[in-house]
């Protein structure tokens, strides 16, 4: 004969002794689930037993868990079937304890349906997974929600507006002269002042805002319901006076400020994506007109247009698809016309646009950050290619490479240069890295740090576009430069003009007192070359002596003997 399934031993005093050390939590309930047994731990973790007993145990369970474990405990009586399952049981006052149940169905002595409840506390373990949750969900710093949380409450609150036609705004804010608190006083320090800004914007904020830190200095707000151009400036006002208080840090007194940029739900975005794209861009314009202040966005006067959008995307595409070349113009000495070097440009051949320019896309890296992808290719190609044309000539080279303003601030900006210097086998000398005035002033201290590392590998320096930037000229004397490149704007009218001859006369005079070379871009006429080189300029740069050129022809140019065609066939100076 079978046994039956819910059969089982008498539930006497001495299973009941057994029962004890079953589990942490262990109950026997009749079949409206009442309790009708409960050990000595279970009492002490839930409550005293007159206060148990015959109480119906989902009683007990955490409202958010009571269907599951009805669910589980419909199902065990049915099916008789044993299923785990993870609730919150009361305890004393508010609390909860985290229990693992397991449910069995049994006939007692009586051939009455009983449910033994047997189960372990995993407060502990629910404790640790909480606090590893809320390790990946927020700033390990400040304490505030990070970027993996912040995308889940934008998410949370675009349904929200969805359902309720109210719309929100995104702010986001920027510390103004945070870097120099790091750089002079330490990390330290700049890690506490960032822990009591973060309490002030809190505290600026109501209670359904959310504030998350999504960089170094940089705060998210999501606003609900803050749409109109009032409640903007009401609470973004709030934001940049809880900043703009001093800080008493370690000691030290120190001011900074705040400037945010606004995007508004649907008006600027209807994705989490957009909306965070064109607060961040807002914030920038914030910075660039005067910092300390609120710019709201707007999509006539802070948009690119559609057209630099679609080009955007297809830059991503052609760096998959290797479309980015680079092309090598000559730097001829001003005397024999021997290349010397050549200045590494970058062009994008498109497969239905064909050339792009790098007026076009050159702007558009620099502003979504693949400048730093695309440059660190350049500066490897460019220091492994010269080695192909050391071995044509059997001579010594040098390379020129450009370097974006975002390149030069990048944290792997000396890294890259290390790792071309490395893979290309290239002496420090050899390579000429150009960089405009303006790059060098956007931030004096780091540019003088950077520099100093850069002239520590022998890299030499270059200022491009000589004249055309920075007003001042004390940077030439506090920072290490080497080569300074007259701007293609003051050559391509010599000898006529009067002006022009003026200041390329100056520059080659102050260069030669502050024992720098001189390279004249834009060389296109004969009569240009003769007037610069009569003046001591050394090296010659322009379609004169040599259009940019894809590295098999560049190859070719430094054959001496196939020099001339070679210029012929890319086309005459001018062309």
């Amino acid at each position: 004969m079978r046994p039956n399934p819910f059969s089982a031993p008498d539930v006497s005093r001495e299973l009941e002794s057994l029962l004890e050390a079953a589990g942490d939590v262990v109950l026997r309930l009749n079949t409206r689930a009442e309790i009708i047994f409960c050990s000595r731990r279970s009492q002490e973790l839930i409550s005293a037993q007159a206060q148990v007993m015959g109480t119906a145990l989902v009683s007990l369970v955490h409202e958010e868990e009571q269907e599951t474990f009805q669910s589980a405990l419909t199902q065990a009586i049915s099916q008789s079937r044993s299923d785990r399952i993870e609730v919150r049981i009361h305890v004393n006052g508010e609390e909860y304890l985290w229990a693992e149940l397991q449910l069995s169905v049994y006939l007692n002595r009586e051939e009455s349906l009983e449910i033994l409840a047997v189960g372990r506390d995993i407060s502990a373990q629910k404790a640790t997974e909480e606090r590893l949750r809320h390790m990946a969900t927020h700033d390990a710093l400040t304490g505030l929600p990070n970027r993996l949380l912040l995308s889940d409450r934008l998410r949370t609150s675009i349904a929200r507006a969805k359902r309720t036609e109210q719309g929100f705004s995104v702010a986001m804010l920027d510390l103004d002269g945070f870097k120099k608190v790091n750089d002079v006083l330490g990390h330290p320090v700049g890690d506490d002042l960032l822990r009591v800004a973060t309490m002030r914007l809190s505290k600026a904020l109501r209670d359904s805002d959310t504030l998350a830190r999504v960089g170094g200095d940089e705060f998210v707000a999501v606003l609900p319901g803050a749409v109109s151009e009032s409640e903007i400036k009401i609470v973004s006002g709030r934001m940049i006076a809880a900043v703009q208080s001093p800080f008493e840090v370690d000691g030290h007194t120190i001011y900074i400020g705040a400037s945010v940029g606004v995007a508004i739900f649907p008006d600027h975005g209807d994705n989490e994506i957009k909306l965070l794209a064109h607060a961040d861009t807002a914030m920038y314009r914030a910075k660039e007109t005067g910092k300390a202040r609120c710019v709201v966005y707007s999509p006539q006067q802070l948009s690119p247009p559609e057209h630099d959008i679609t080009l955007e995307a297809a830059m991503f595409n052609a760096v998959r698809e290797g479309e980015f070349l680079l092309y090598y113009q000559p730097i001829v000495d001003a005397k024999s016309r021997q290349i010397m070097g050549f200045e590494t440009l970058m062009r994008w051949q498109h497969p239905t646009l064909g050339m792009v320019s790098p007026l076009n896309f050159v702007p558009i890296a620099e502003a979504n950050g693949l400048i730093n992808l695309l440059g660190s290719w350049a500066l490897k190609s460019a220091c492994v290619q010269l080695k192909s044309f050391e071995e044509v000539v059997q001579r010594s080279l040098y390379i020129s490479v450009n370097v974006s303003p975002r390149q030069f601030r990048n944290d792997q900006f000396l890294r890259v240069l290390d790792e071309a210097i490395a893979y290309s086998g290239l002496k420090g000398e050899q390579l000429l890295l150009e960089i405009t005035e303006g790059t060098l002033m956007i931030d004096p201290e780091h540019a003088q740090t950077v520099l100093a590392k850069m002239i520590a590998r022998n890299v030499r320096i270059a200022i491009d576009d000589f004249g055309t930037g920075y007003s001042s000229l004390a940077y030439l004397k506090r920072f290490p430069i080497s080569v300074l490149k007259i701007d293609r704007a003051f050559i391509k009218d010599l000898p006529e003009n009067k002006k022009d001859a003026a200041i390329c006369n100056a520059v080659l005079d102050l260069a030669k007192h502050l024992d720098l070379s001189v390279v004249a871009e834009g060389v296109e006429t004969e009569l240009q070359m003769t007037y610069m080189n009569e003046r001591g300029c050394k090296y010659i740069q322009g379609y004169l002596t040599g259009k940019p050129m894809p590295p098999n022809v560049a190859l070719e140019a430094l054959k001496e003997r196939t020099y001339n065609s070679i210029l012929t066939s890319i086309g005459k100076p001018g062309g």
